[in-house]
This record gives C-alpha cells, structure tokens and sequence, in this order.
C-alpha cells in the first residue's frame, strides 16, 4: 500500500476511533452501539500496518483486489449494523405495546373507580365521558387512537 494511502487510512481509523469515544463519553452514543463501530476502526487500523493479512483473506475469499474485500467487509458490516437497530426496534415495539396496554388498563380503572365513588346527578355516564387530572368528569374530549 502506498505510503499516502497509509498515512490517509490511518487519520481515518483515528478519527472514527476518537469521534466514537468522544460520542460515547458525551453520551450521544450508546455503548452497545459503539462496540461496532470501534472494532472497525481497530481494524482498519491494523489492516494499514497488516497489509498482507488483507492480501491474504483477499486470496482465501477468492477476490481479485484488496479493495473488492474491503467493499465485501464494508457490506457486512452494514448488514450487522442492520441487524443490530432490528434487534433494538423490535424490543421497542415490544415495550410500546406493553405500555399502550398498561394505559388502557388504568384508564379502565380510573374511570371505573371515579364512576364508583362520585355520585353524578341527572344521569349515567357513557363511553364518551372523560375524566379531568383530578378524576372529575368533564367534557374534555378523548384523544383519538393514532394508526
């Protein structure tokens, strides 16, 4: 590898390394999701010094260039960072589920507690009826369910 191209990939692993942790110590970055992108600069850090292990793992894939491996390398590893935010929106999804139901159960349970203790003269209350902060009725519309 050429000594510029070195030099070039070398500021590069740098850089990503230094910004990473910085992001991590701001806490604008979560750990979990900075593993990744550490052992990525680490190892384009020691591929620069290492260039013959990226000839060698080019030869053993079958490759014809370097530069085919690490636009190989690169794909996976977009494909792990992929898979890794699924992981994430999954267990998101599931929380907001849990939650939206958790809501709905003690909201069933406010309006049922405040129907039982406050004595509403001229009528039953109905479906439509909400409750003010303070479990009062109260003519404040219900929020439509979003899709």
């Amino acid at each position: 590898m050429p000594l510029q191209q070195q030099i070039f990939a070398l500021i590069v692993s740098a850089l990503v390394f230094v910004v990473v942790v910085d992001m991590v110590r701001r806490r604008r970055l979560r750990e979990e999701y900075s593993v990744l992108w550490l052992a990525t600069s680490v190892i384009m850090f020691v591929l620069v010094f290492r260039y013959e292990w990226l000839v060698d793992l080019t030869a053993l894939i079958g490759a014809e260039l370097p530069t085919t491996t690490l636009f190989l390398c690169s794909i996976i590893f977009l494909l792990l960072l992929s898979v890794q935010f699924c992981i994430k929106i999954s267990r998101l999804t599931d929380q907001l589920k849990n939650l939206s139901q958790e809501n709905a159960l003690m909201r069933q349970e406010i309006e049922s507690l405040a129907r039982s203790s406050l004595a509403i003269p001229g009528g039953q209350l109905t479906s439509g009826d909400s409750f003010n902060a303070e479990g009062n009725p109260g003519n404040h519309p219900r929020p439509s369910p979003q899709a």
